[in-house]
């Protein structure tokens, strides 16, 4: 499983959580303590918003603790808004193109977990990206594939939809082919203005995800973390089956996932 972290607030270094906490992004690639596996070497990628509305992105297959190009970009970028992602692959090739964060527009996404038997499922799921968003596919990754879907089921229009009627969707084909292995799903996504981070499992048991307003000498900001970077006990955990959302004016709600009672149990 994947490691994440997801920034909204006052401008920042990006240094200052990807680097320098005790149980930073980086150090979580080496030596997670709350997934499956504790080394995600898989690659890792940066997004983050600038002055243009569209963000920017920096992916490398690498291994996070060892490209000096990360650390050096993480200690000149300063964002109000970024995410940075550590990957352990599930099955798919170590590439840029399935490295996250993937980016479409203003969107950015990142996902940790899994679509079971994706190898199963793959191309009934790929078949259900409208072909004006499949033609931006460049990877091979079940992500990827969850990140178009959302398009394809309202993502613009209805962000916190879009993550249901996806969920289900792709619950729904799973049922369909038999396939008995979980979808495991936490994830990111913004368009810039708003974040949205949500946590879900089909068999009850999300990977980890938490959350935590600061304030700093009047410097508001809300982090989202696979991992707490550091003092576990100032981080809340995220309900499963809930979409956290970070508005422009950082205040934090939540809104429960509606999905199909047979996909819901």
């Amino acid at each position: 499983m994947c490691r994440w972290l997801a920034y909204t607030g006052a401008p920042v270094f990006l240094e200052d959580l990807i680097c320098k906490p005790v149980h930073s992004l980086i150090e979580q690639s080496l030596c997670a303590t709350e997934a499956k596996s504790p080394t995600n070497g898989d690659g890792f990628g940066i997004g983050w918003y600038g002055e243009r509305p569209e963000p920017g992105l920096y992916r490398e297959v690498l291994p996070a603790w060892n490209d000096p190009n990360l650390r050096s970009l993480a200690y000149q970028i300063s964002a109000g808004m970024f995410f940075a992602h550590v990957r352990a692959s599930t099955g798919t090739g170590s590439s840029r193109p399935n490295c996250h964060p993937f980016a479409h527009g203003r969107w950015l996404f990142m996902h940790n977990g899994q679509i079971g038997g994706y190898h199963r499922l793959r191309r009934p799921l790929e078949s259900l990206i409208p072909d004006s968003y499949y033609q931006y596919r460049e990877g091979t990754t079940d992500s990827e594939v969850l990140f178009y879907l959302l398009f394809a089921n309202g993502l613009e229009e209805d962000p916190v939809g879009a993550l249901s009627r996806t969920l289900a969707q792709v619950r729904g084909v799973t049922a369909e082919h038999a396939v008995r292995a979980p979808l495991r799903f936490t994830a990111a996504l913004s368009d810039g203005q708003t974040v949205y981070a949500v946590r879900h499992a089909s068999d009850q048991a999300p990977p980890s995800l938490y959350w935590r307003a600061a304030d700093c000498g009047g410097k508001r900001s809300v982090s989202v973390v696979s991992e707490p970077l550091e003092q576990p006990e100032t981080w809340q955990s995220v309900p499963a089956d809930r979409v956290l959302v970070v508005g422009p004016d950082l205040a934090v709600g939540f809104e429960a996932l509606e999905l199909p009672r047979a996909a819901a149990e």
